[in-house]
């Protein structure tokens, strides 16, 4: 599987290494916008030992209702992880601090 491509739902990325921690990702916005984002994220960490599985709220009410307030937003977690459609070695980062942890 290419991972540089637009995820669908309930798709996850690296899905064959049950061994890595499993993400779940919550990614508000427009439809154009969640696609552009899904695709930026999973080339920008396609390498990293983990898995996201991805989900879309394309609902701006239930976007506001959250504390969002940009398109797109990355909630992972229930937490709100990358605000704006951030250039791809700022996602690797963010989740190479979060692996971290």
């Amino acid at each position: 599987m290419d991972a540089c491509r637009v995820m669908n739902e309930g798709e996850i990325l690296n899905e064959n290494h049950i061994e890595y921690p499993l993400f779940n990702a919550v990614i508000y916005g427009s439809r154009v916008e969640c696609a552009k984002f899904s695709k930026r994220l999973s080339c920008a960490v396609k390498h990293l030992p983990l898995r996201i599985k991805f989900s879309f709220e394309y609902d701006t009410l239930k976007a506001i209702e959250k504390g969002i307030g940009k398109d797109p937003t990355l909630v992972l977690g229930g937490k709100i992880f990358i605000e704006g459609l951030v250039q791809s070695e700022e996602i690797t980062k963010k989740f190479e601090d979060l692996l971290k942890l």
